[in-house]
């Protein structure tokens, strides 16, 4: 479904273009990786990856 969404974005009269940001994140009670994904404008990627 994810991927009807990005497209319908995309092909929109004004849209931006956008990417999936995917990142491990660790978690601090057990100590293992879990996965965040996010939908970010390319204007904002860079901070969506410092943050």
């Amino acid at each position: 479904m994810a991927k009807k969404v990005v497209a319908t974005l995309k092909t929109s009269e004004n849209a931006k273009n956008f990417a999936k940001v995917i990142k491990a994140v660790r978690s601090p009670k057990t100590g293992a990786y879990t996965f965040r994904e996010e939908i970010v404008p390319l204007d904002a990627l860079q901070e969506a990856l410092k943050a």
